[in-house]
């Protein structure tokens, strides 16, 4: 399996002392790779804690996550940094791109870290037809600040793709967007995900985007199960 969750268990402290509070509860989880997945479920019930510790942000309290036949326990803090940039695309539900960039600018930021080793591909290349293909080739030149909210979550996937990953992880994609543009970028992020042949787990409380994807689970009490969508 190429993406796998074992019994994932995670606590927090209480801030006053007062013991612990568990967000998940013994989550197992299974993705092919290229399948698109959609976990659903309300504010506050563990969504983005999951997401977190499958991309490698978070670790679990108890359980295993293995990613590419590597159990990312096992890695160091060099490793996992590498395979937060190179194998694994961020979409957030906050676009944030950088404000006194262009959207070409903000596109190629993920490829800083990885110097000169990346050059042979044109990574310039790349950007602008990711984003011609996305319907933004006009405004490369373009400030944040000059576009649209779904305008720029279309940039932060653009951006979550330059490093072609083999995994993207949408927290809330388009929970600050309209309905149109929601239902939008929904069907982007589908369609980059079969054109890419990169596999996407989108973690959304809209059951219109969940129906989008291969596989719907639901988070509830922190515990994950099938939902069905008929």
């Amino acid at each position: 399996m190429w993406l796998e969750l074992k019994n994932i268990s995670k606590k927090y402290d209480i801030p006053s002392g007062q013991g612990q509070t568990t967000v998940l509860r013994d989550v197992s989880l299974q993705v092919t790779q290229g399948e698109s997945v959609a976990v659903v479920g309300p504010s506050g019930s563990g969504k983005s804690t999951l997401l977190n510790i499958i991309g490698a942000l978070d670790k679990p309290t108890s359980g295993v996550v293995t990613f590419a036949g590597k159990n990312l326990a096992d890695l160091d803090d060099s490793a996992l940094s590498r395979i937060r940039n190179q194998e694994i695309g961020f979409v957030f539900q906050l676009h944030h791109l950088l404000p006194q960039c262009t959207v070409f600018e903000n596109v190629l930021i993920p490829t800083i870290p990885l110097g000169m080793e990346k050059k042979d591909e044109d990574v310039e290349e790349r950007a602008k037809n990711l984003l011609e293909r996305v319907g933004l080739e006009k405004h490369m030149d373009h400030f944040p600040a000059q576009l649209s909210g779904g305008e720029m979550q279309r940039v932060a996937v653009v951006r979550a793709l330059i490093n072609r990953p083999t995994l993207v992880l949408a927290d809330e994609p388009t929970g600050s967007l309209d309905r149109e543009s929601s239902e939008n970028l929904g069907q982007l992020l589908t369609k980059v995900n079969k054109e890419e042949k990169t596999t996407l787990i989108t973690v959304t409380h809209s059951i219109e985007i969940a129906r989008l994807m291969d596989k719907v689970y639901r988070l509830r009490d922190g515990m994950l199960e099938n939902y069905p969508t008929e």
